[in-house]
């Protein structure tokens, strides 16, 4: 019978769709397992060659739980709100909500034709006004607890889409969505306090199973740094303060730096003899991002201006010294002033050398700071220059200088963070709208709970605003209400919330997606908590990734959820690039679209072949002539089911290996290595044609493929009988057993080396002690003949067990 994927698939599908095998129970007796993947977004283009990988993978792991007894929960959803929607709605001139259908529509055909045991009953949608009421809702709750506040203040400016980015979203100084410039602006903004959960996002990572590279990722981002609080006084008798991680070297500060935006710029206009100098270049500033100003690279040009009329005063000398502003110090981290030691920080001495600064040595123990500076920062340096800390370590006049500075009232220790509050708003119209109106006597005042979900008007143009504003800012009968509070006329915020809101919480949602009572029930909630295995990308690490644990966290203090962390486990996944290890993208004319793959070769090759394709951490190239091979295999096991016996027991010869198979495919999946699982299901199917095959042997084979062909797995299940003997489909048989005593060979191959050289190989029983190794070893043929060429004798041998023997001859 021919191997029929295209028609075996659909079969499937359907008969998976109408008796729904993979829905999760909430309070079920069973332990549970929730595997999560981040939800796509769905684009006009549809799922990529990308999607699968990580899909599929995840599917194969919940599966073979499944088949382990466990009540799995393996959700799916879309974060459809977002930039990409509402561009192609301007240009198309169709409603982003119409664009959002067709595009969902297209995605869920897409994932279904994959075959994904996701549980659909459950599916979300961030756009539909039941999900996102909830998303507003933990908006006030984060504004009651003082974490979402207004703020003017500088921000990134993408000139494309014409709104604000978080400083995670610019990448090299552009958008990380349509690679426009960004810019800087001031503008009156909504701001999360991620900071003030700045440590607790550090410390709970010890409690999680995340890959190093993720915990590594989280603790960079937010740059936790122990140093000093200094206050400077100006000759205009203002205090400057200013945050370093090497107090010690505060007798060595030559000179000072404040960001452009700096309050004292303005204050101290009337002081300054150069105002048209800085003028310029604090507009010069502002046409840069965050990301370019504080871009380290060895050959970029330092730039600043004194502010001549003003300086400051050094606190533990006394010296007079200038103050500069340049764009590497931003108004946004520390206190927007830095102290500069050239002698012994690399970014100072290129500025001091470009500017004429006094170098003076404070640490000694490397080369003439006049040439380069000495950096040291543990006991490799000594301090001089520097009155009462002379002779001692850098680690000693840390604490000896945070102590004097406290005593003097001009100092203290502190701890800072490079991690910056979230910018919350966005200046478009598809995404959710802020549940917050501006009255001018209350000022602003939270929408009551009860009047949620604050629903997106329909508006004619979804062109963002020349002024900047959201295109809502222009629906006066929307934004024109009354105050919750005092009843007088105020009006709504026009700005909408980032798409990151949406995915902070989905996986919350999932727990109990059809409550309109809460976001999810307790019940529900202490049930499914946390995450059992997130699986996503790198690219999502400071994104996503801390977004939503820190809304956890939140939602933690608040009684809302039973855990402190969302994932207990997280796991990423390399990208697929195109043939020629390129990137995939349109312009290259290089993406691979999945339908044609499903098309040519079926669903079950494309999942088989996306997880052989190499380690599952690294970046793969996409091969359309491999995808042949992935084909072949099952072919061969299609044609196998015709030849093998009815015997139920195991083939003799197979036994061994299909213990060791169950075991290794069983580990593997728990590890990700689903491309040596497939390889060694690969072995087992040569040696059945080899050895032939039972029917035994057989179902074995198909129980181990499930996970990761299911198609073919439950029809040869049901064309082999299999499913009317258990009454049930391949994938809700238990997983297969194996005995530990049957996947250990009785007989090893061992290297026999003479001298530390090779000379052949023995077969010995396995685990064999020391003394019967020796005597087979010297009673071999190639230990004799050695023997005998060398005219020596055998002062000494040397065994590994099970690999190797090297008799030494003299």
């Amino acid at each position: 019978m021919k191997y029929d994927f295209t028609a075996i698939e659909k079969k499937w599908q359907d008969k998976w769709r109408e008796e729904k095998p993979f829905a999760a129970v909430t309070e079920d007796k069973r332990p549970k397992f929730y595997g999560l993947i981040e939800f796509p977004y769905p684009s006009g283009q549809g799922l990529h060659v990308g999607h699968p990988r990580p899909f599929t993978a995840m599917d194969i792991i919940c599966r073979k739980k499944r088949m382990q007894d466990y009540n799995v929960l393996f959700p799916i959803g879309f974060d459809a709100f977002g930039l990409p929607t509402e561009n192609y709605a301007i240009k198309n001139h169709i409603h982003p909500r119409i664009v959002t259908e067709n595009n969902i529509k297209r995605f869920t055909e897409q994932l279904q034709m994959l075959g994904y045991s996701f549980d659909w009953d459950r599916c979300v949608d961030t756009t539909d006004p039941s999900y996102y009421k909830w998303t507003q809702w933990i908006f006030l709750q984060l504004y009651k607890k003082g974490l979402a506040y207004k703020a003017t203040m500088p921000v990134n400016w993408c000139t494309s889409c014409k709104c604000v980015l978080a400083n995670e979203e610019v990448v090299e100084g552009v958008c990380e969505r349509c690679g426009a410039p960004v810019v800087r602006k001031e503008k009156s903004q909504w701001m999360l306090k991620i900071t003030e959960y700045a440590q607790r996002l550090i410390d709970d990572l010890d409690d999680v199973d995340y890959i190093e590279r993720v915990k590594l990722q989280q603790r960079n981002w937010i740059g936790r740094s122990t140093g000093a609080e200094v206050t400077f006084k100006a000759t205009t008798d203002d205090d400057i303060v200013v945050f370093t991680t090497r107090p010690d070297t505060l007798f060595g500060a030559t000179y000072m730096v404040i960001s452009p935006e700096h309050e004292y710029v303005k204050k101290w206009a009337d002081r300054l003899q150069n105002l048209d100098d800085v003028n310029a270049y604090v507009a010069e500033a502002a046409r840069k991002s965050d990301f370019e100003r504080t871009e380290l690279t060895a050959d970029k040009e330092k730039t600043g201006v004194e502010l001549q009329g003003v300086r400051a005063v050094n606190p533990v000398n006394g010296q007079e010294i200038p103050i500069f502003i340049s764009d590497y110090v931003l108004a946004s981290y520390g206190t927007g002033a830095i102290m500069a030691v050239p002698a012994h920080d690399t970014r100072d001495w290129a500025f001091a050398k470009k500017f004429g600064c006094k170098i003076v040595e404070v640490v000694a123990g490397g080369e003439d700071v006049q040439k380069e500076a000495f950096t040291a920062k543990d006991d490799t340096g000594i301090l001089v220059n520097s009155d009462f800390l002379n002779g001692l370590t850098v680690r000693q006049a840390i604490p000896a200088i945070i102590q004097w500075l406290e005593e003097k009232k001009i100092g203290r220790e502190q701890v800072n963070y490079k991690l910056r509050d979230w910018v919350f708003s966005r200046q478009r119209y598809w995404g959710e709208p802020i549940p917050m109106v501006n009255c001018p006597k209350c000022g602003w005042v939270p929408l009551p709970e009860s009047e949620l979900p604050l629903l997106l008007p329909d508006v004619e143009n979804y062109e963002p605003t020349d002024t900047g504003e959201s295109p809502l800012s222009k629906m006066t009968d929307w934004v024109n209400t009354t105050c919750p509070c005092c009843g007088g006329p105020a009006q709504r915020e026009t700005d909408t919330m980032p798409q990151w809101a949406g995915s902070s919480w989905y996986f919350l949602r999932y727990m109990d997606p059809h409550n309109d009572k809460a976001l999810a029930s307790k019940e529900a909630l202490d049930y499914w908590s946390p995450v059992d295995w997130y699986n996503g990308g790198m690219e999502h690490t400071t994104l996503h990734l801390l977004y939503s644990r820190f809304w956890h966290k939140v939602l933690y203090d608040i009684g809302v959820v039973p855990t402190k962390e969302p994932y207990q486990k997280r796991t990423s996944h390399g990208m697929i690039l195109g043939e020629g290890g390129e990137k995939m993208s349109k312009s290259r004319g290089n993406v691979v679209n999945p339908n044609d793959i499903i098309d040519q070769y079926g669903a079950d090759t494309m999942r088989l072949h996306i997880m052989f394709i190499g380690d599952f951490e690294k970046a793969v190239s996409w091969s359309n002539e491999a995808v042949k091979g992935s084909k072949r295999f099952l072919d061969r096991i299609w044609n196998m089911a015709d030849a093998c016996t009815d015997s139920e027991a195991l083939t003799p010869a197979n036994e061994s290996l299909l213990h060791k198979t169950i075991k290794k495919v069983g580990s593997d999946i728990d590890e990700l290595k689903m491309n040596t699982a497939i390889a060694a299901m690969m072995t087992l199917v040569n040696a059945m044609y080899q050895n032939g095959c039972s029917k035994g042997d057989f179902r074995v084979l198909l129980l181990l493929l499930s996970p990761f062909a299911p198609h073919i797995a439950e029809e040869l299940w049901e064309l082999k009988g299999f499913a009317k003997e258990t009454g049930k489909m391949a994938c809700q048989q238990p997983w297969p057993e194996y005995d530990e005593s049957k996947t250990v060979d009785a007989t090893v191959e061992m290297a026999i080396q003479v001298n530390g050289k090779l000379r052949g190989t023995m077969q010995a029983p396995a685990d064999l002690d020391n003394d019967a190794v020796t005597k087979l070893a010297h009673s071999s043929a190639t230990v004799q003949r050695q023997m005998e060429k060398l005219s020596g004798t055998i002062v000494k041998t040397i065994v590994v067990k099970n690999k190797l023997v090297n008799v030494i001859i003299k």
